[in-house]
């Protein structure tokens, strides 16, 4: 991280819309609901910062391969080094890795405290009480690709069942909602661990690997061409506490976007942090 430089963008003295055009910078992001919170984070502080920010939807996959081409140019949702480590192994060598910019993260199979096992090992025992089923996400993240692996290390007698964020916590709440047996694929930070009491079953085999990291991936050469969103993008480092307000505002309902200006604003002392 640049923690020696000095940025002197005064971004809480000036307005956005005296800010300067510095250029555009274009950031994919997936639908995941720490993506989409850290990435309107940026969008807003780049564009206080005077830059013209432009963010698109797209697969995991497409995100990797989307900043190694230099179509886009940055993306703050890289999990390292297990999750996404498929990506790294197929464009790692094409674009830069400016470290982690969320700390305590863990992905794996989760399911309400009220369902009777621990460990993964239990789940063919108890297969028909889920239904057959893992409820997953869209198919190109990284968890589902591991939660593959764990099926067959594990030889599990459940399928895979495809979606996306919001289908696979909406499955949980139904669940939830008349104490019903449900496992899903799950990760830390989310705001699914806010609302609900819920546990990660145990990976005795460590197929979902051990704690992880958000990392922020930049396109190789956005350093020459845009060195004070460069250096905004490498000191961008947060909390899982600060990204799960976000995660609820937006839960809770607004544009995530406008609830990011929220957070800005509540958070100066943070973003601050960020321009150092």
């Amino acid at each position: 991280m640049l923690a020696g430089s000095c940025l002197a963008f005064g971004l809480a003295a000036v307005p956005f819309a005296a800010a300067a055009d510095k250029g555009r910078v274009n950031i994919p992001y997936v639908e995941w609901a720490d993506a989409v919170a850290s990435t309107n984070v940026m969008r807003v502080v780049l564009e206080e910062a005077g830059y013209d920010v432009r963010t698109t939807s797209v697969s995991a996959a497409a995100m990797w391969q989307s900043v190694a081409t230099g179509d886009q140019d940055v993306f703050v949702a890289a999990w390292l080094p297990t999750t996404h480590a498929s990506y790294v192994e197929e464009v790692g060598d094409r674009v830069e890795d400016l470290g982690p910019n969320l700390e305590g993260t863990r992905i794996g199979m989760m399911v309400p405290t009220y369902v009777e096992i621990d460990s993964i090992d239990e789940l063919n025992d108890n297969a028909a009480r889920f239904g057959r089923q893992i409820i997953g996400i869209d198919p190109g993240a990284g968890i589902m690709s591991t939660t593959e692996t764990v099926i067959d290390e594990y030889d599990l007698n459940l399928r895979l069942v495809e979606g996306s964020d919001a289908t696979m916590t909406g499955v949980l709440s139904n669940a939830i909602r008349t104490d019903d047996w449900v496992v899903v694929t799950g990760w830390t930070p989310h705001w699914k661990e806010g609302r609900w009491d819920l546990k990660y079953l145990e990976d005795s085999k460590g197929v979902f690997g051990g704690e992880e990291a958000i990392h922020t991936v930049v396109r190789t050469g956005l350093k020459d061409d845009m060195p004070e969103a460069y250096a905004i993008l490498d000191n961008f480092q947060w909390t899982t506490d600060q990204v799960a307000d976000l995660m609820v505002m937006n839960e809770e309902g607004g544009d995530p976007y406008e609830n990011a200006k929220k957070w800005v604003e509540q958070n100066r002392d943070v973003v601050d942090a960020w321009l150092q």
